[in-house]
This record gives C-alpha cells, structure tokens and sequence, in this order.
C-alpha cells in the first residue's frame, strides 16, 4: 500500500467518525455537542431542533464522502 493510500485511507476514516458523531449526537440529542461553544453559533441561529437537523444533514454527508472515497479508492 502506497502512502498516498494511506492517507486516503485516514481521511476516509476522520469522515466517516465525524459524520457518525454528529448523526448519532443528532438523533441522541447529546447535551455535551449542543451546548458547546462551539456550536453555540449554530444552536442560537436555528434554535436546538433546527441544529440538531443541520448536524444530522452534516452527518449524513460526511458519511456519504466517506463512502464516496472508499468506492474511489477501490478501483485501485
């Protein structure tokens, strides 16, 4: 396996945990995401049910890049 490989394969691995924990945190409604400071911007613009929709969308397309990448990079 080529280092270039490698690093698909991480990338590929960092998409694929980021969507399943902001699609899990989503639907589990996790207090330790919703109330970080991080997405205080996001939960004060679109209020708790509308961020947890956002981070849910986010999710799903971070897991679809990821399986995006590993259809890619299987061909070779």
């Amino acid at each position: 396996m080529t280092d270039k490989m490698v690093m698909h394969h991480i990338i590929q691995t960092l998409f694929l945990l980021a969507g399943l924990t902001a699609l899990l945190a989503a639907i589990f409604n996790w207090k330790w995401l919703f109330e970080s400071e991080n997405a205080a911007p996001v939960v004060k613009f679109l209020g708790r049910k509308g961020s947890r929709y956002f981070y849910g969308i986010i999710g799903v397309l971070l897991i679809v890049a990821a399986i995006c990448f590993w259809y890619k990079i299987s061909k070779y």
